[in-house]
């Protein structure tokens, strides 16, 4: 979300700093909240947030549905830990919570523990007791295996990640995971921690990113304190790496990476490792390194195809109850935001909140107005060229027959349907249309698109072609 620096400047100078009560500090938040997202991002989802309490260094916030609190959990509170930091530096994290959960015990929220189900998302600058899952990052545990969707994109890689997690012997070691950015590398991390956790409560599980691997490493250089880092990483059972491509060039983290890497497989435990290519294709990443890479298994996850994504977006309705999306609103989402998961699932996340906000129905014309902005983003340029060789396969007629004098019917109809899907798909003009299809006029299109419309209402079978068609090019 865009946001407006000079006058959250402006803001932060007024609040931020101040005082110790934190009813006066969450006032300071929300205004700092309202200059940098606005009025309008601010009425719609921050401003529903209530304050209940700072206790043991951690404010509770609520929210009065559990779609809003996860989409402000998923949104926003990385940034209202940094604000209530900001305010009182004693408050190292946030919890989100629902208010029908909420139980009050004077004008102070009882305790909640992490168990309880009304608490659905916490950010917290500091992890609570050590416990052996929670070396490195902690684990988002709305990733798991049961909630990753399956298909032909990413078989492999999900059931490699179930071998890793099961903790039985594996053949290889490590495992490397790539693919672009929202395609589940992360997910399936998670997933692997969280099942390997489940199975052998001790095992100890260090998930981090590259990044935050080379900060913490960098920070014992300076501390003096390499040999407890070192001794941190190599002690766990299972090491897990997210996003390796941020340490090429770095030569000194690079070469820690390496003898870490060397430990854990000589140890016999299990190392996870992704990156958004494979190691064929990282750059400024040491040989030695590139090697180990390969030497495990190499598992890539490539983009959801339509089938995948459909079944996405179903998985993600049924976890949001008392939400009617209309079927052809999936069917439409799957078939036009096709670049990631992550966006996918975004999409979909938007319509169903403003269609709550503004209690309207979730049908394809409120869909196509929501996200007006995300599918000119997502629209395919659809080329003439590209009409005429997909009906050419799909009709079984030669290319060149697209652009002949041929008017025998089995030539003529696919042409005409051709013209049509080029009026259709394409911002092209009739004349341009016609010089494209044999320097034909451009009253020959008019007629060729006006008689399909015509057998469109009678020819079951052709309406049907059509619709495949232009299935295939919106693909």
């Amino acid at each position: 979300m865009a946001t407006n620096p000079q006058a959250t400047a402006r803001v932060s100078s007024l609040f931020l700093g101040g005082g110790d009560d934190s009813k006066t500090a969450w006032e300071a938040i929300r205004a700092v909240l309202r200059a940098e997202f606005g009025q309008r991002t601010f009425d719609s989802w921050l401003k529903p947030i209530e304050f209940v309490g700072v206790e043991d260094g951690e404010a509770t916030l609520s929210l009065p549905t559990h779609f809003m609190a996860d989409w402000i959990r998923n949104h926003f509170l990385e940034r209202l830990r940094g604000l209530w930091t900001a305010q009182l530096p004693d408050v190292r994290s946030v919890r989100l919570t629902v208010q029908p959960a909420i139980r009050e015990r004077g004008s102070e929220a009882a305790p909640m523990t992490p168990g309880d189900s009304s608490v659905v998302g916490t950010v917290a600058d500091a992890a609570p007791a050590p416990t052996p899952a929670d070396v490195g990052l902690r684990l988002e545990d709305r990733y798991t295996f049961d909630a990753f969707v399956v298909g032909k994109s990413n078989e492999l890689a999900y059931n490699a990640a179930r071998t890793v997690a099961e903790g039985g012997p594996i053949g290889f070691n490590p495992l490397f995971l790539h693919g672009t950015t929202g395609l589940g590398k992360t997910h399936l991390m998670h997933a692997i921690g969280w099942e390997l956790r489940a199975r052998n409560p001790q095992a100890k599980v260090a998930y981090m990113s590259a990044e935050k691997f080379m900060v913490e490493f960098l920070a014992a250089l300076r501390a003096k304190e390499t040999i407890a880092f070192k001794q941190r990483l190599r002690s766990v059972d299972l090491l897990m790496i997210d996003d390796v491509q941020f340490i090429a060039g770095k030569d000194s983290t690079q070469e820690e990476f390496f003898h870490t890497m060397n430990e854990i497989i000589s140890a016999g435990k299990r190392l996870v490792i992704t990156a958004d290519r494979s190691p064929q294709s990282l750059e400024g990443i040491q040989e030695r390194i590139l090697s180990r890479l390969a030497w495990g298994l190499v598992a890539d996850i490539n983009p959801a195809d339509y089938e995948l994504r459909l079944n996405i977006l179903m998985s993600k309705l049924e976890r949001l109850p008392g939400v009617k999306v209309e079927p052809e609103v999936i069917e439409f989402l799957a078939r036009r935001i096709t670049s990631n998961v992550r966006e996918l699932e975004g999409a979909l996340n938007r319509v169903v909140a403003y269609a709550t906000l503004v209690g309207k129905a979730v049908d394809l014309e409120f869909t196509r107005q929501v996200l007006a902005d995300v599918l000119r983003a997502h629209e395919k340029k659809i080329t003439i060229d590209e009409i005429q060789r997909k009906v050419a396969d799909y009709y079984t007629v030669k290319l060149a027959d697209m652009m002949s004098a041929r008017r025998a019917r089995e030539v003529a109809r696919p042409r005409q349907v051709a013209m049509y899907l080029a009026k259709k798909l394409t911002p092209r003009s009739l004349p341009e249309i016609g010089r494209r299809f044999g320097g034909r006029d451009h009253t020959t299109v008019m007629h060729a698109v006006k008689r399909i419309d015509e057998l469109r209402a009678s020819d079951r079978e052709l309406d049907g072609d059509i619709a495949h068609l232009s299935r295939l090019l919106d693909s």
